[in-house]
């Protein structure tokens, strides 16, 4: 599916400036005013893409993360890592191929990836089952994990998932148990995490691999607590709501590093990830560079310490805006 295909509502002025220049540009050979047209309508279309997206609204967020030509986990392992040697399987039931694990070189650094994968085609995602992995799937990052804590190398974790598999089976083989394992080990793995959302970042199923020293967001990527369509689920008993939802969620780049959610935000290209894959996968690379050029130089005592007071300090929120607003009345 090529992006032309793929156009997002809101993007459809977008669109019509694209055909425009399109045929210009069929007949523009041997023209200098044709080929000058061009040129101008490809300056205002970037100034409206720009203005688009500076502006998205949280469910036009949600339609971007969730877009069909975002790069995923396996495009980013192409793009930003060398020799990557993938590991299979959990030792317990199975390989599930919603997580992707694997040693690979970050410039010289060897690292371990681990990501959700999505998959680019309808067969690639039914196998992946559309990132939304079973209990196997974290079974298997954490036996990584726990490798790469072993040989000291840090550990990369790409978040894309709407969510946990919530299937009886993956309920029966102990789902819930799974990840909050995965959050107590990862809180204290001997080796620097970076953990970037890549495209959705869903509930459990995000949490699950998302508990580390740096944990960064891509610009129009979310980050909640659960989907839209299940929160308005729950709320309105209808996922008519779910653009309603996603703007009371406040899941966006926009909001969560004020929350202290999210430590970084990693811009992306002009339109979104979708429209430029190597740019993209450039920021991400330079982002890690300077991320373990830090932390590998912090005893990993210090790192282990401020990685636990970082996900504790997340549940004061409110607190900390009441002792503010207290301190400030008292002042008065």
């Amino acid at each position: 599916m090529s992006i032309a295909d793929s156009r997002l509502q809101f993007e459809r002025p977008i669109a019509d400036f694209d055909e425009r220049i399109a045929r210009l540009e069929a007949g523009a050979e041997g023209s200098p005013e044709a080929r000058e047209q061009v040129r101008a309508l490809r300056r205002q279309r970037n100034e409206l893409v720009r203005q688009v997206y500076e502006n998205l609204e949280p469910w036009e967020t949600v339609q971007v993360a969730r877009h069909p030509e975002r790069p995923k986990t396996s495009d980013y392992i192409d793009l930003v890592f060398d020799d990557f040697v993938e590991l299979h399987g959990d030792r317990f039931f199975g390989d599930d191929r919603a997580i992707r694990t694997g040693f690979a070189k970050l410039d010289e650094q060897r690292v371990m990836v681990v990501g959700h994968e999505k998959g680019n085609d309808y067969k690639q995602r039914i196998a992946c089952n559309y990132g939304s992995a079973h209990p196997e799937g974290y079974r298997k990052a954490m036996a990584k994990m726990r490798l790469a804590a072993k040989y000291g190398v840090p550990i990369i974790c790409l978040i894309d998932t709407p969510g946990a598999f919530p299937g009886i089976g993956a309920e029966e083989r102990g789902q819930a148990t799974v990840i909050a394992e995965n959050m107590f080990e990862m809180s204290r793995l001997a080796t620097p995490i970076v953990c970037i959302v890549i495209g959705e970042g869903g509930s459990g199923g995000a949490l699950g691999i998302g508990v580390g020293d740096r944990v960064a967001m891509l610009e129009h990527s979310y980050y909640s607590v659960i989907s839209p369509e299940g929160c308005a689920g729950i709320l309105w008993k209808s996922g008519a709501y779910a653009e309603q939802a996603a703007k009371a969620l406040r899941f966006t780049s926009k909001d969560l590093p004020d929350f202290g959610v999210v430590d970084d935000v990693i811009a992306e290209p002009l339109g979104g990830a979708h429209r430029d894959h190597h740019q993209m996968a450039a920021s991400m690379h330079q982002y890690l560079v300077r991320a373990f050029r830090t932390l590998l130089r912090q005893p990993i005592d210090e790192l282990l310490e401020a990685r636990y007071e970082k996900f504790r300090q997340m549940g004061k929120y409110l607190e900390r805006l009441e002792e503010e607003e207290t301190a400030t009345t008292a002042g008065q």
